[in-house]
């Protein structure tokens, strides 16, 4: 049975993971996001730091190519410790 999915895959899609900004957080989001893509492109890669410095946003964009690759991806951040939050 196949799982419902309004995404047409292949597709675009960005993966955002906040956490403390005094990690090297990008690095690590990074490696575990290139697990399950390994084929990141350059510039897919952005962060943002929060209004007061404290905490910081890694947006990686992939070219995801199914829903079980995404939720792949989800659940290995979702687990690291250093990720407090994953959208």
């Amino acid at each position: 049975m196949s799982e419902e999915t309004l995404l047409k895959f292949p597709c675009q899609f960005p993966i955002k993971a906040m956490g403390k900004a005094d990690l090297e957080l990008d690095l690590l989001v990074v490696e575990i996001v290139r697990r399950h893509a390994p084929d990141i492109k350059e510039g897919a890669v952005t962060t943002r730091p929060s209004k007061d410095g404290n905490y910081i946003a890694i947006t990686v964009t992939i070219e995801a190519s199914s829903k079980q690759q995404l939720n792949a991806i989800y659940q290995d951040l979702h687990d690291h410790p250093h990720v407090l939050m994953v959208l």
